[in-house]
């Protein structure tokens, strides 16, 4: 059975407290309360959580939907982006099955990054050993208006913006992402192709602008 390894990488700094984080939190039960309605997203995508404050923890890692369980999460102090990049390179590494002359691999994985601030540490390191893992398609998401969407733009060429990082901005973006999981788990399944560009998720909520 080929996977569609979904990582999300939530920030979960100081600056997300309060309405933000209980938002995500929300967010992610209603993702994975949807997803598991979904035969092929059932049977295909598997999810990991990677948090960065003032560190990189990935707090969940791939697991079935079946089997998932959210950990609880707490906003506090800074924004190591750089870390989680760096954090998301080595679980990859680790975590999706490769494909080889013998065996088809996971399909590419699927990567939501969420930040409401500007990064605290030197995301280019961390950035720069994610350029060497096969990484399939990463969608940044700059959450507010004290988030930096040209940073994400050097990261990847797939950035929504969010005007307001509230409990409904930030319910728009996830059930948007749920979407985008449900949708690429079934294509990948009747084409057996990978997706490779944010204009093949579903069209975003016009809470979530594309930045060109």
């Amino acid at each position: 059975m080929r996977r569609l390894p979904v990582y999300l990488l939530l920030d979960t700094s100081g600056s997300m407290s309060g309405e933000p984080i209980e938002a995500v939190k929300n967010g992610v039960q209603m993702m994975l309360h949807s997803l598991r309605q979904n035969p092929q997203a059932i049977e295909t995508a598997y999810v990991s959580i990677i948090t960065f404050d003032s560190e990189a923890k990935q707090i969940v890692p791939l697991t079935d939907l079946a089997s998932f369980q959210m950990v609880d999460i707490k906003a506090q102090s800074t924004t190591s982006l750089g870390a989680a990049l760096g954090l998301l390179a080595d679980k990859m590494e680790l975590e999706i099955t490769k494909t080889t002359t013998e065996q088809k691999g996971d399909w590419k994985p699927l990567t939501f990054i969420m930040t409401d601030g500007i990064p605290t540490d030197d995301w280019q390191i961390g950035f720069n050993k994610l350029k060497n893992v096969n990484k399939g398609l990463i969608v940044g998401c700059a959450a507010g208006s004290g988030a930096d969407d040209a940073i994400l733009k050097q990261i990847t060429s797939s950035v929504v913006r969010l005007d307001n990082a509230d409990s409904e901005s930030i319910s728009k973006f996830f059930q948007w992402v749920t979407a985008s999981i449900s949708t690429t788990s079934t294509k990948v399944e009747e084409t057996g192709i990978d997706f490779v560009g944010l204009d093949q998720l579903p069209p975003p909520p016009s809470e979530l602008v594309i930045v060109s």
